[in-house]
């Protein structure tokens, strides 16, 4: 099987132009096959502030009303994925900016409302990826923005991880995939004050150990927990590091 590698970028690392141009020079230099899926949300906040719209976060999700909705839509599906493709063109990458509605690529349901609702947000239920295969087979890099559709005619705010995620395992039965999250962090940390006590490797049994002892804590605690699902849906590799440390092979690598 040919070798995918799924980078998940968000934050200001795509949304400021220095660090964005250093992402995509070592997202480049990657062997092989690649897909990159992008976050936004600092430049929805910002826009929608310009906009008179309130953003509303609850435990760091994004409320999604209609007109929050429009926001993420320009900013997600337009200014940053069209500025992360017309980028990669020019370091002579055949991008494609998508998001799930495109060739319906990515299926979701409006989250039902429980304690919270959250509005125009979606869970996947559905990946269609045989197409996607077929771009990534003919040197056609997909970037894919936070926005998924529940095939009634809405877009839906989708989580970037979970996009990055659910791309990953259905990927993998063409794909030999290595899916890795780049966040602020060199990886997991032993010492969340200790940015170099970065833990090599972290099996199912190791993450209930940390977990109990306070070591693994937050929103690590579900990002791990979707590393695990992707392997176990048969993604062959999860890497947890640092945007600049691309290529590096640095980071956490989660494993059976």
């Amino acid at each position: 099987m040919e070798k995918l590698t799924i980078i998940k970028v968000g934050g200001k690392i795509v949304e400021e132009e220095n660090t964005l141009k250093q992402l995509l020079e070592r997202f480049s230099k990657i062997e092989g096959k690649k897909v990159l899926v992008h976050g936004g949300g600092r430049s929805a906040t910002a826009l929608a502030t310009k906009l008179g719209i309130e953003s509303k976060m609850v435990d760091g999700r994004r409320i999604t009303d209609a007109e929050t909705l429009k926001v993420v839509t320009m900013v997600y599906a337009g200014l940053v994925n069209k500025n992360i493709v017309a980028n990669l063109q020019a370091l002579g990458l055949n991008a494609l900016g998508l998001t799930g509605a495109d060739m319906n690529y990515m299926r979701s349901d409006k989250r039902p409302v429980k304690t919270v609702d959250y509005g125009y947000v979606g869970d996947v239920k559905e990946v269609n990826a045989s197409l996607l295969a077929d771009l990534i087979s003919k040197d056609v890099v997909p970037v894919l923005a936070p926005l998924t559709h529940d095939k009634k005619g809405n877009l839906l705010n989708t989580n970037a991880d979970t996009i990055a995620g659910e791309a990953a395992k259905a990927l993998a039965q063409y794909f030999d995939v290595t899916l890795t999250y780049c966040f602020e962090k060199k990886g997991v940390l032993r010492d969340e004050n200790d940015d170099d006590s970065v833990i090599a490797e972290i099996n199912p049994q190791l993450f209930q150990e940390y977990v109990e002892k306070g070591i693994i804590q937050g929103g690590m605690i579900p990002k791990l927990e979707n590393s695990f699902a992707a392997i176990n849906a048969g993604v062959a590799k999860v890497v947890i590091t640092k945007a600049d440390e691309l290529g590096n092979d640095s980071g956490t690598v989660i494993t059976k």
